[in-house]
């Protein structure tokens, strides 16, 4: 088994090598498009992901004084040892024509355009990151197609669309497409929705099974007979207590109120985040690379570390704090009842699929706090017209009760659920437009406002709507984020439900940054720095301190002091009473 999931990782991750994953969302009403090449090359994407590439192998041979040869080994030498076979492969493939090009000075651009990496439809303007150069971008390309001479091993690459052609490849394809499609883990053998293998969708998005054979033993689930002969929720607490002959589960987790925590979002819920030392080659060495198999194989997302699921310690800044800690800390009886059920691109539309994922059995299980928070993607696209792609306040309503329905149809009876209002974007121009972004920072060449507007180009921008210098496009972009809002609000007042009670939360961004400013801070330090776009990891956890989670009556019973007074001492190798930490 170790085998093939190794087999399996390494070609999710050749993949999503071959084309950078995304955030941005899909068209209204439509499934995100899975980030992965073989269902569907979409040239945006490819483009940009060569662009990005490329950038780094010609500022790692500036800044090495080494020829752009030597900077490609650099970089395949960069990456893990068991992906740098695939490095090297693609190395031979296209090195050679990247390093003639550079060598003439062609930059990133060009280069990607020759390589017909970058394409534009008829009638398109020219997709550009840096200036063009002075004889145009035109002439340029033009030029740098004559220099080239395309092998028929590049030829044949550029043509075949699809590595799941090759036979042996077909039954992992469709295991890629199931984990993507249905968002739920890869290895999980007993069916239960809970692995005990971190990514492709395993603990780091669900609490991790302690069973994988038994369908019945999974987090979050009420004790079986108080769990005196085994955990079958996964909390670590089990046994019988040899003094009184009460089981462990009974005599601390009785009354305690339990609840799980469940989150239905978008990329900024499943926390995505790219390394910005991935792309900046000052900093750049084998270290900068060590978590690569992990961040894409977990979609370039960081649920472990989210403001509301988040379990461990971050290793991508700033500290971890979520609502799922708070509520373990408070009671160690939710130990591992998590569920962070996001995507890269969920909206209200969408999101009416994902929920279908979710893990609750209303007769078996502890109830559990929802977090809705699709905070952006009702109104970022990457369409033309962005303005005619954004979900109408009518469309919200319908989506969000329908949503709500099905929660109440598996959610057990005590739950609740609070919906949380869309950011003002706005925030990100203001901030970040005429800062330079990490790719720019050596030579001063690449501000956010030209990366906004590359992906504008492309039709992958992550908030056409947002990310432009048209003021009147950003305002008009809040106004109706502003407008979604309020129809949460009003569905928060009015609705009610038989299993949960609900309950409305803004999405404080420009409060977070006043905070940040506050203790020395400056607010773009709170964006992501490689997307220019998602909230960054202290803005997650410094967010979650200013903003109250819950409302007190949500608290569990059991407190923290008396549970830990009372169990703590017990707990030895030789206990009949064990807690496990991950």
């Amino acid at each position: 088994m170790k085998e093939s999931r190794q087999t399996f990782l390494n070609l999710f991750l050749l993949l999503l090598l071959l084309k950078t994953s995304s955030s941005s969302p899909p068209p209204r009403g439509k499934d995100p498009r899975p980030p992965s090449l073989p269902f569907g090359l979409y040239k945006g994407h490819t483009c940009v992901g060569c662009v990005l590439v490329v950038s780094v192998i010609e500022q790692l041979a500036q800044w090495h004084n080494s020829t752009v040869k030597a900077a490609v080994e650099r970089l395949c030498n960069y990456i893990p040892e068991k992906l740098q076979g695939f490095c090297y492969v693609l190395a031979e493939l296209y090195g050679p024509h990247i390093a003639e090009l550079i060598d003439r000075e062609m930059n990133a651009d060009v280069v990607c355009h020759s390589l017909r990496l970058c394409k534009q439809d008829p009638g398109q303007l020219l997709c550009h990151l840096y200036s063009p150069p002075k004889v145009g971008l035109s002439v340029a390309i033009r030029k740098a197609k004559r220099i080239m001479k395309t092998s028929k091993d590049l030829k044949s690459f550029l043509g075949f669309s699809s590595v799941c052609a090759f036979p042996l490849l077909a039954n992992l394809c469709e295991k890629i497409k199931y984990v993507l499609r249905n968002k739920l883990p890869f290895e999980d053998f007993d069916g239960d929705k809970f692995s005990t293998f971190p990514t492709l969708r395993g603990y780091h998005w669900r609490g991790r099974d302690c069973n994988d054979k038994n369908t019945t033993v999974y987090p979050g689930r009420r004790p079986d007979n108080w769990d005196a002969k085994s955990d079958s929720n996964c909390n670590g607490i089990w046994g019988v207590d040899p003094k009184d002959g009460i089981p462990y589960e009974e005599k601390f987790c009785k009354g305690a109120d339990s609840k799980g925590v469940v989150l239905l979002g978008d990329s900024a819920g499943a926390h995505f985040h790219i390394p910005p030392e991935w792309m900046t080659v000052t900093q750049m060495s084998a270290k900068s690379f060590f978590n690569l198999p992990m961040a894409f194989s977990d979609e370039l997302d960081w649920p472990q570390f989210s403001e509301i699921t988040g379990f461990l310690n971050s290793t991508i800044g700033g500290w971890t704090d979520s609502l799922y800690l708070r509520l373990r800390k408070r009671n160690r009886c939710n130990h591992r009842d998590l569920q962070n059920i996001s995507q890269n691109g969920g909206s209200s539309g969408n999101i009416l699929s994902l929920i279908k994922s979710l893990a609750r059995n209303q007769l078996l299980d502890n109830p559990a706090i929802v977090i809705y928070a699709t905070i952006g993607n009702d109104v970022c696209n990457g369409e033309r017209d962005t303005l005619a792609h954004m979900t109408t306040p009518k469309e919200m309503l319908s989506n969000v009760v329908q949503a709500l329905r099905y929660l109440d149809s598996h959610l057990p009876n005590g739950s609740h659920v609070i919906l949380t209002g869309l950011v003002d974007g706005r925030f990100l121009w203001d901030n970040l437009h005429d800062r330079y972004h990490p790719l720019g920072q050596l030579n001063k060449d690449v501000t956010y406002s030209q990366l906004y507007t590359f992906l504008d180009c492309l039709q992958v921008s992550p908030c056409s709507g947002w990310l432009t210098p048209n003021e009147t496009l950003r305002n008009l972009t809040s106004e109706r984020a502003a407008q979604l809002s309020n129809v949460l609000k009003e569905i928060a007042r009015s609705e009610k439900f038989a299993n949960f009670d609900i309950f409305y939360m803004d999405f404080p961004l420009r409060q977070t940054a006043e905070e940040w400013r506050k203790m020395g801070g400056e607010p773009w330090q709170l964006i992501e720095p490689v997307d220019g776009f998602h909230p960054n990891q202290p803005e997650a956890s410094l967010r979650f301190l200013i903003t109250p989670s819950t409302r007190p009556q949500w608290e569990p019973g059991l407190s923290y002091h008396s549970f830990s007074s009372s169990i703590l001492p017990i707990l030895h190798p030789t206990s009949s009473c064990k807690v496990t930490q991950s």
